[in-house]
């Protein structure tokens, strides 16, 4: 499982980095000049600017992806769900914002096979997870190891 938890690190420091790389220009000028978006591709939206899209994209993909890393980098509890969480979170995103913006590129298929990475890596570390904790619930191996030592 270490390779699927270094992959897992891999795809969400790829995510929070380019979610903030996308959303800060996106709330600095919402008009959309520095990522050279027109505003016409939010005819269909409900926004009249890219400042809430870029808030949202900001927190949800880029800042809850580098906390979950920080999740799985140090193994906190949970942290195989947090990973598949990230991944339905993206998804959602990218789903919504095809809807909206009634418009499939490339980038969409990339951010997808991420999200779908995500997903299939978080499930992965959740088993090991559930694994590593035994039949008495979170943390009752690590309890018996140090009473026994």
């Amino acid at each position: 499982m270490k390779v699927t938890r270094w992959a897992a690190m891999v795809l969400l420091a790829f995510l929070g980095v380019s979610g903030i790389a996308g959303g800060v220009p996106m709330i600095a000028d919402p008009g959309g000049r520095p990522i050279e978006m027109p505003q016409s591709l939010l005819q269909y939206s409900p926004f009249h600017s890219f400042l809430f899209p870029g808030i949202i994209l900001l927190a949800a993909n880029g800042l809850l992806a580098l906390w979950v890393l920080w999740m799985v980098f140090s193994r906190r509890n949970y942290y195989g769900w947090w990973t598949a969480i990230q991944g339905c979170v993206l998804l959602v995103w990218l789903v919504v914002e095809c809807l909206m913006l009634r418009l499939v590129v490339w980038p969409h298929y990339l951010y997808g096979a991420v999200a779908a990475g995500l997903i299939a890596a978080g499930l992965a570390l959740r088993r090991e997870e559930a694994g590593s904790r035994g039949p008495r619930g979170a943390g009752s191996q690590r309890a018996s190891q140090a009473r026994t030592q």
